[in-house]
């Protein structure tokens, strides 16, 4: 058993350990740990770009990779606190996106302004109890190569986009999305996917 699975199966040990890397009533990692520690548990590819007034909340209980020639622009949010976070190579995560893992997305994937992709969910069964105190649900969330996402959209937990779809500005995804496929609304829906055969973008309603 490694160090990482013994402190997340010990509560006490768990908490201890938490209260050294998180301030307290916050969500961002303490300093220290962004200079001495996420360094040398987090790798970036050669020719990557974090930009300067991103808000980078990653710890190293858990992962974050960003590919070769891959940016993250500014007044974007990475949390890697409840799932790990991978991006491939020559990927855009645009101004002002948030990302909440767990998350993994492939090869020159084009995110525009605001999105939210977000494995995380917060339970509300019970009444009695704020959402806000309920129990965390993750589902993974996987972006494949080549999709370009439009700005204001919003990917939800467990959702898997294929290869080369598109997704139109202001869409709310709460389903799989297959290769090749336009999807636009709220909930999103298929407009167009593209036929092998023919060679065309064909619409679908």
């Amino acid at each position: 058993m490694t160090l990482v699975s013994r402190i997340k199966s010990n509560p006490k040990l768990k908490k201890f350990v938490l209260a050294l890397l998180i301030p307290k009533n916050e969500h961002r990692p303490r300093f220290w740990v962004k200079v001495l520690l996420n360094p040398f548990k987090h790798k970036r590819g050669k020719g990557s770009i974090v930009r300067s007034r991103t808000r980078m909340d990653v710890f190293p209980f858990n992962e974050f990779n960003l590919g070769e020639k891959s940016i993250i622009e500014d007044f974007a949010t990475v949390n890697n606190g409840v799932g790990n976070v991978n991006i491939g190579a020559r990927t855009i995560v645009g101004i002002g996106n948030v990302i909440i893992g767990p998350v993994t997305i492939g090869n020159d994937v084009m995110f525009a302004q605001n999105i939210v992709v977000s494995g995380l969910n917060h339970g509300y069964e019970d009444v009695e109890i704020s959402p806000s105190q309920q129990e965390v649900f993750c589902k993974q969330i996987i972006i494949k190569d080549s999709v370009w996402i439009g700005a204001n959209s919003v990917i939800t937990a467990g959702v898997t986009l294929g290869k080369h779809c598109v997704i139109g500005g202001g869409s709310v995804v709460t389903k799989d999305v297959p290769d090749f496929s336009v999807v636009v609304g709220n909930p999103a829906k298929i407009i167009k996917q593209y036929n092998h055969e023919t060679k065309i973008w064909e619409r679908k309603y």
